[in-house]
């Protein structure tokens, strides 16, 4: 236990990507900080650690991207094309994806600072690399990107949670891994004046100007995601660490708070069937299963539920979770013919899948241990209502079906190349829409929708900002953007800045 009273400027509670931009914001702006992170070390990175490492930013050329890659050559950049993704681009997804819900203030800041702050993460020593494998297709001799996705960190999320340790230990900030905070010390105005913590050795309380949390939301918490989430949520997988157990979000609650944003909803994705209960750190994000736009998804009864191609995975997948935990059993199987496989993406070839494979439909559907008489018919109706036109997976190609329901929107081909192939998923849940209410400089508002002094806050725990869905990549986005704004913001009540 440390010994007599400790005293920082800036006490930033959490170690992913959001918290860690924080401190590194803080101590740029000449704040002493310090990282408390529940976990130990071995499971640092919070759920940042589990991600892609993809970004979605606005730009309006392409020249700004490879800036921020920085070692393109003239023949590498000559042989892929990355269509502008515009400021009104990142707005229109944003409101259509979250029913226009999304907070004004907290949009602006997201979409207007996302450039800004991918250049500010160079500067931190964060690489980034085209996301081919991921948000492109070969098409007419150029790799054809999609979905207004195109950087990811080198190393995916675990190499941006490497980097940003990397640099954070090079600024000299310390982190103290195994160290829970517990409570908010404030004054008798509400004020923040601390933080308590348990230790490995016991509690101690650690003074301090300013809080910054970015714990993350509470989706490995069991009884919270049953109580806001609803029956049945105690059941689904995280998809990512089993620390965000929604602390941060209650300390602050316990101080005045305001509770904001979509708590009755989630990002949750399809999740291999046969994946652990929390996150795996070697497998990482390849439980999950995104390829079904190019396929089709059935239940136990061998019935279809979601329209695969109702748009591009970017827009879709972290809503089709919750789909599936309201089939029967929980379960879902996503079929592919072999016109599917050049598509699929790598995480299907992994050693850890739950997979079957047949030459014939019968033998697929007894495989999975569904309803063959049902599976048959729902693949029967949709080779015969699907429409023959061109297909295009980097384009909302509009080949579709006409006369079932649901319909298949875009990318539908006849299922008639054996052998098939089947993939086992459930839903897996990977962070919570609802949390604190913020301004657009990150400072946490109480119920009167005035500042709580001294209490910043950023990453999955902050609400508003995403309702129902969200685009991919904008998650790791709104973490950097506020995080580094939480950090400028509580060096500068600490008056550093």
């Amino acid at each position: 236990m440390p010994e007599g009273n400790e005293r920082f400027d800036v006490v930033v509670v959490g170690c992913g990507n959001a918290a860690l931009c924080a401190a590194l914001a803080a101590k740029e702006n000449g704040a002493s900080v310090l990282v408390l992170e529940k976990a130990p070390q071995e499971w640092r990175g919070g759920n940042s650690y589990f991600t892609g490492g993809l970004f979605r930013f606005a730009f309006d050329n392409v020249d700004e991207v490879f800036d921020l890659v920085g070692d393109m050559s003239d023949t590498e950049k000559s042989g892929v094309e990355i269509k502008p993704y515009t400021s009104g681009g990142f707005f229109a997804d944003l409101y259509r994806l979250t029913d226009n819900m999304s907070d004004p203030d907290l949009a602006n800041t997201l979409i207007f600072n996302s450039l800004p702050t991918m250049k500010w993460l160079r500067t931190k020593n964060v690489r980034f690399v085209l996301a081919s494998g991921r948000q492109a297709f070969k098409v007419g001799g150029k790799l054809r990107f999609w979905g207004g996705l195109v950087l990811e960190a080198v190393g995916g999320g675990v190499g941006l949670v490497d980097f940003l340790i990397e640099r954070a230990e090079k600024d000299e900030i310390e982190i103290r891994y195994a160290s829970k905070a517990t409570r908010l010390i404030a004054d008798r105005m509400g004020a923040i004046t601390g933080i308590e913590v348990r230790g490995e050795n016991g509690p101690y309380e650690i003074e301090a100007d300013a809080i910054v949390l970015g714990a993350g939301g509470f989706q490995a918490n069991t009884e919270m995601r049953c109580r806001y989430l609803g029956p049945d949520w105690e059941l689904a997988k995280v998809r990512g660490t089993p620390y965000n157990t929604g602390e941060g979000i209650q300390m602050a609650l316990e101080v005045g708070a305001q509770s904001f944003g979509h708590w009755s909803s989630s990002h949750t994705v399809q999740w291999d069937l046969g994946a652990p209960p929390f996150g795996d750190r070697k497998v990482g994000e390849s439980f999950q299963k995104h390829s079904y736009p190019f396929g089709l998804i059935v239940n136990i009864h061998g019935q279809r539920f979601v329209d695969e191609g109702a748009d591009f995975r970017n827009y879709t997948y972290a809503e089709y979770g919750r789909r599936v935990l309201r089939q029967p059993s929980r379960i879902a199987w996503q079929i592919f013919d072999q016109k599917c496989l050049p598509l699929m993406r790598d995480e299907y070839r992994i050693r850890e899948v739950t997979k079957c494979a047949s030459d014939t439909l019968e033998g697929l559907a007894e495989q999975m241990e569904i309803d063959v008489e049902g599976f048959v018919k729902t693949i029967e109706e949709y080779n015969a209502a699907v429409q023959d036109t061109e297909f295009n997976p980097t384009i909302l190609d509009g080949k579709k079906t006409v006369g079932i329901d649901p319909p298949k929107s875009n990318w539908a081909q006849k299922m008639d190349a054996p052998p098939y192939e089947a993939y086992g998923v459930t839903a897996g849940i990977t962070f919570t829409f609802g949390g604190l209410r913020t301004t657009k400089d990150s400072q946490v508002l109480d119920a009167e929708n005035k500042n709580v002094p001294g209490l910043f806050a950023c990453g999955e725990l902050v609400g508003g900002l995403f309702y129902y869905n969200y685009p991919g990549g904008s998650g790791l986005m709104s973490g950097a953007v506020f995080g580094k704004l939480a950090g400028e913001g509580a060096a500068r009540h600490a008056g550093k800045a």
